[in-house]
């Protein structure tokens, strides 16, 4: 009885697996028009400017930040079926899944890029009336904490 209600129970994975691809197009999608908008307000601006540069940049950034976060969802949603599902699906080998930690492994790497990116969005407009330091400091210190946390898995199953 219990091994049939599991059995059935790993279906509503397909839950997480649905929502995650949704919310990776729903991203994906909204990162391609604001890449869009960017590009047609640095138009509608006329003129080249250093102002108008780092306007366009910004804009830019925040769209890399989206289209990160869209592949963390889709990452997550590929990865749940892989590892409730059905494995044979063809991805190529660097994004195959097999174990939970290989998707967190996969996730923390993607969030890693993604602190990074949000970090350089703030140094690009960054004014001297702020201090940038704090905000360095705590991405730097979960950058590093997480890549402590990934070596230390890899050496679990390294064997060292």
């Amino acid at each position: 009885m219990i091994y049939r209600v599991l059995g059935i129970g790993r279906q509503f994975i397909l839950l997480a697996v649905i929502c995650s691809f949704l919310a990776s197009i729903a991203v994906l999608i909204y990162g391609t028009f604001q890449t869009g908008n960017a590009i047609f307000q640095a138009i509608l601006e006329g003129g080249v400017s250093s102002k108008g540069a780092k306007k366009l940049v910004v804009s830019l950034v925040e769209v890399i930040d989206l289209f990160l976060l869209g592949t963390v969802f889709y990452i997550t949603a590929l990865g749940l079926y892989e590892l409730f599902i059905d494995d044979r699906i063809k991805v190529p080998e660097w994004l195959e899944i097999h174990s939970i930690d290989d998707l967190k492994g996969k996730l923390i790497s993607v969030i890693v890029v993604l602190l990074s990116v949000l970090f350089l969005g703030q140094a690009v407009t960054w004014n001297s009336d702020s201090n940038l330091l704090p905000f360095g400091a705590s991405v730097a210190l979960v950058i590093a904490s997480l890549t402590y946390f990934l070596s230390g898995k890899n050496k679990k199953y390294r064997g060292e």
